[in-house]
């Protein structure tokens, strides 16, 4: 099953985008997702992440300013960021795992992943 990114674009300083991840099957409870993103020459980052029925995770530099979410009946994952500032500017991807799984901020806690959506944030 593949998970499908989209929302990426340009956007100034301060202001804001919601990525979407279509995930069929990934959505159900107990099932992890995430939010990942790569800028170049950086290793990929863990953004936040979430076990569904249980708890959320966010990367410090991100609390407050983005927010996980979940629509099941749309077997959706979004991440609403708003606030956002250049260094936010990276390649994002959407990830997810079946359980049991841990719904954590490393990559190698997830199986299937998305193919990425470029997120730009202007000065």
């Amino acid at each position: 099953v593949q998970l499908v990114e989209t929302g990426g674009g340009s956007v100034q300083a301060g202001g804001s985008l919601r990525l979407s991840c279509v995930a069929p099957g990934y959505t159900r409870y107990e099932y992890c997702m995430g939010w990942f993103r790569q800028a170049p020459g950086q290793e990929r980052q863990g953004v936040a992440s979430i076990k569904i029925g249980g708890s959320t995770r966010y990367t410090d530099s991100v609390k407050g300013r983005f927010t996980i979410s979940l629509v099941s009946a749309k077997n959706t994952l979004y991440l609403q960021m708003n606030s956002l500032k250049p260094e936010d500017t990276a390649v994002y991807y959407c990830a997810a795992d079946r359980p049991p799984c841990t719904g954590g901020l490393e990559g190698y806690e997830y199986v299937q992943w998305g193919q990425g959506t470029q997120v730009t944030v202007s000065s």
